[in-house]
């Protein structure tokens, strides 16, 4: 006879194993069941991976409790799938081999188990006896051959260790001095706290100074001992009181690999109303959860949930919390219904269709086909009866309990008030494990906002911002996420990213969200939901599914290799989505899409903390946004400054290296230029304006364009500089000094280059002769920009075949490296080097050897213009 059931699916993803395990644990320990445990969650464990993991389908666990003990069913959507046959003999092979190893486990720990076929479904069962126990025992446990047995020591040893009502050791035994080497002496009076290890026991939140406060304890941690190494430990503490009431705690305590010396099976007495030691009564709550209550939330809860539904022999109890303001209740724990699907769902509380109308007084409804929508929760789980009374701390609603059946009339008021009392002993203990999660979460928030802001404020690239939005909410606040970017006011959303915890998915996320119209970008803050996603991928599924039984026309097996991708991608995106603005500077620059795979919901706080993330997120996409604007705009100002391509002088080489100091600058302080004047005669110039940046590169822009306008108006080479220097001292305020070097060229028929230079307080040009031999090329005159009568002259040089004529600007001369700097004759020791060499190979290796002799970076601007004529072609 079956007297309690529960059920949940699983999707088909890794994680899924470790939840079913989770849920068979949970669910036969509230049964009471704790002997089996460990057989049923390792029979579930493999019978689930073969599903989600080797299959591939989602899994179906049905837990059955009888009183001769459980029966469990895992079943897949793969019915043609192979079952490895078992033979005469039961051979588990090597453990490590994954193939048939769930039924060879359920044929070696099961009672009966079997394997059952629909066309849609396969069922693998397995039924575990309660164990039978000896009169009198509170615990006992099969024979097992030698081998099975725990492994201990030749003698083990068990610490004693006692310690006084402040945390101090009173008292250490033999056994402990010689576990943790420490004399009695040596450690009587201190806290115990100063030689534990505390690292948290997995599944609480209890330290070593609370766990001393309690009645009783067992747990794991470790002591370091004389040798200042940790001593893995299992312990079992128990709170005592002395013939003058005076409490302490006695610690047993033995190695962690001999914790079966202490460990206790864990027993949770449903209906235990015996009184407690010193003759006190067991508190009501203890009598409704067990002993020991678990103190994390999602435990508690589902704790909560399992011994109602005991408690009045139901088929599913639901328990959902209310808001801060009381308006909706959310669905925090269920046993005996699908919870993937139900978990986090928000149900309003005030009366009306699809909405929680029982939800602040108790409530019995005889037939929920009856009442359409009198409990949405239940809604097509085929639960007919239903009880519900709220939760309720100092007249504040702070959540609800309910218990299903399948058949109708199963409750009256009297059930009403059975569960009524239980969860008024529950209330205040659920109202203080959820404020002390929900401090967990705003620390836990705060930490995440200041990482993020952070992150956001290290870039100013546009595409890394957008990764880092995406990267920041995968996994932790959704499992999928896409980033809409809206250009101007005037533009149409446009799907800029988009991320899935399952990179395989990525890509059918994107085709399915192209198919779907944009969210309106709505600037009112908060999430809001956004159903279309998960209408388009119900859609292509169920195309998807009549195509492969071929009911839309041709040969299924064609269809078949997109079955595969369409339903998983209609899967990651078949729950919940939401929506939230990116607004910056009263404008919506994008949105911020959240989705949860098929059925699952999300939880106010994670949407709070979305919110949050997407005002600094729609910040730093705007700064970048502005940010690259302004390079672009920058940038291309800058490459108007510089010349365009250098002509081709024939007879001439000519090459010219340029480097602009400061990050981002394209064009500083230097300049440089080769242009045609006249027929057969050419213009070039180098120049230095006073300073770096955008200002010394506003001189620069009016220097070269004046430069240029002048010497073809057939101006000297004086005259245009003369003229020139009018125009800087013209600008005022703004004006600069300058240094510049311009000569006019004109090639011979000889094969020579005449030159005719002026060279106005610039770094003077060098002459490579082919000898080897350097000499400065010109005279110098005073700079451009500070006085206004100049009277310049130019110089005639001549450039003989295999010449080298090298201009640079003061930042190659004046390259330092601490006290040292290249100087004028550096500059012409690493020329002399070049003898023989193209102008281009001249330049480079005038800058390697600028580079090379400090190892910081430049801080001003450089430029190198080097003019060469070739010697006579040898045949």
């Amino acid at each position: 006879m079956i007297t309690a059931r529960a059920a949940a699916s699983f999707e088909p993803v890794g994680r899924s194993v470790a939840s079913a395990r989770s849920f068979v644990r949970d669910t036969l320990q509230g049964w009471g069941f704790a002997d089996i445990v460990d057989d049923a969650v390792v029979l579930t464990s493999e019978l689930v991976t073969n599903a989600v993991v080797h299959a591939g389908t989602s899994a179906d666990v049905l837990c059955l409790r009888s009183d001769e003990g459980v029966r469990i069913e895992v079943a897949d959507r793969y019915p043609e799938r192979e079952i490895p046959l078992q033979g005469a003999a039961i051979n588990m092979g090597n453990p490590d081999r994954e193939g048939g190893r769930g039924l060879q486990l359920c044929a070696a720990l099961a009672g009966r188990w079997g394997v059952e076929y629909t066309p849609t479904h396969k069922t693998v069962w397995f039924r575990l006896d309660l164990p039978a126990r000896t009169v009198g025992t509170r615990a006992a446990g099969p024979a097992l051959p030698a081998d099975l047995l725990p492994l201990a020591d030749s003698r083990v040893r068990v610490a004693v260790v006692q310690v006084d009502r402040t945390g101090h050791i009173s008292a250490w035994n033999d056994d402990a001095e010689e576990l943790f080497g420490y004399p009695a002496e040596q450690v009587t009076g201190k806290p115990l706290t100063d030689l534990a290890a505390w690292p948290h026991t997995p599944g609480t939140s209890t330290g070593i100074a609370e766990a001393l406060q309690l009645s009783r304890w067992e747990g794991s941690y470790g002591i370091r001992d004389a040798a200042g190494r940790v001593a893995p430990v299992y312990a079992s503490h128990l709170r005592v009181r002395d013939t003058g009431g005076e409490p302490s705690t006695v610690c047993l305590l033995v190695r962690d690999h001999e914790r079966a010396v202490l460990q206790t099976p864990l027993r949770v007495p449903a209906s235990d109303t015996s009184s407690g030691s010193e003759g006190q009564s067991t508190d009501p709550f203890e009598v409704f959860i067990g002993s020991p209550a678990p103190d994390d939330l999602d435990g508690l809860l589902q704790r909560t949930v399992e011994r109602a539904r005991d408690m009045l022999d139901g088929d599913s109890a639901f328990l959902l919390l209310a808001t801060d303001d009381e308006t909706e209740l959310e669905v925090r724990a269920s046993t005996g219904l699908p919870s993937a699907r139900q978990r986090f769902a928000r149900v309003p509380v005030e009366a009306g269709t699809g909405r929680y109308g029982s939800a602040r007084m108790p409530a019995v409804h005889d037939d929920l086909t009856a009442v359409s929508g009198a409990v949405p929760l239940l809604n097509g789980t085929g639960m007919r009866s239903v009880v519900t009374v709220p939760l309720k701390v100092e007249g504040r609603l702070t959540g609800s309990l309910g218990v299903a059946a399948e058949a109708p009339g199963r409750y009256s008021n009297e059930e009403a008030l059975r569960l009524q009392f239980a969860a008024d002993r529950i209330a205040l203990a659920v109202e203080s494990a959820r404020l002390g999660e929900l401090e967990r979460l705003r620390r836990g928030s705060l930490s995440f906002l200041v990482e993020a802001s952070d992150l956001l404020a290290g870039t100013l690239d546009r595409d890394q911002t957008l990764a880092l939005m995406a990267q920041m909410t995968v996994p932790t606040l959704a499992t999928w996420c896409a980033v809409y970017t809206i250009a101007d006011q005037a533009s149409e959303p446009y799907l800029s990213y988009v991320l899935h915890e399952d990179e395989e998915l990525i890509d059918g996320i994107k085709s399915l969200l192209s198919k779907v119209p944009p969210p309106d970008p709505v600037p009112t803050p908060g999430a809001r939901v956004w159903t279309a996603p998960a209408e388009v991928a119900h859609q292509a599924a169920l195309r998807t599914s009549m195509r492969s039984l071929g009911l839309s026309g041709g040969p299924s097996h064609q269809i078949t290799p997109g079955i595969g991708p369409t339903l998983a991608t209609a899967s990651a995106v078949g729950g919940e989505t939401v929506v939230l603005p990116l607004v910056a500077r009263n404008r919506v620059i994008g949105m911020l899409t959240l989705g949860k795979p098929t059925d699952e919901h999300f939880r106010q706080e994670i949407l709070e903390l979305a919110e949050d993330l997407s005002r600094r997120a729609a910040l730093a996409l705007d700064n970048a946004r502005l940010y690259s604007e302004r390079t672009a705009i920058s940038q291309s100002l800058q490459r108007s400054l510089l010349p365009p391509e250098l002509p081709t002088i024939e007879g001439v080489e000519v090459e010219v290296i340029y480097r602009a100091a400061g990050e981002g600058n394209e064009v500083g302080g230097d300049f440089y230029d080769v242009f045609p004047i006249r027929d057969g005669a050419y213009g070039f110039a180098i120049g230095d304006v006073c300073g770096t940046g955008p200002n010394a590169a506003a001189v620069t822009g009016l220097a070269r364009h004046a430069l240029r306008l002048l010497a073809r108006e057939g101006l000297s080479g004086p005259t245009v500089l003369e003229r020139l220097n009018s125009a800087i001292l013209d600008e005022g305020a703004r004006s600069r000094f300058l240094t510049l070097l311009y000569g006019e060229m004109r090639p011979q028929e000889d094969g020579s280059a005449e030159l005719k230079v002026v060279c106005a307080g610039h770094p003077l040009p060098l002459r490579l002769r082919q000898d080897g031999t350097v000499e400065p090329a010109a005279e110098p005159q005073p700079l451009l920009g500070v006085i206004e009568d100049l009277e310049l002259y130019e110089q005639t040089v001549t450039l003989d075949p295999g010449d080298v004529l090298l201009c640079v600007t003061d930042g190659v001369t004046e390259r330092r490296e601490g006290t040292r700097m290249l100087g004028d004759d550096g500059l012409a020791d690493v020329l002399t080097t070049c003898t023989g060499l193209t102008a281009g190979a001249v330049a480079a290796r005038i800058m390697r050897a600028v580079e090379r002799f400090a190892s910081d970076a430049p801080s001003d601007d450089m430029a190198i213009l080097a003019m060469r004529v070739p010697g006579p072609h040898k045949d």
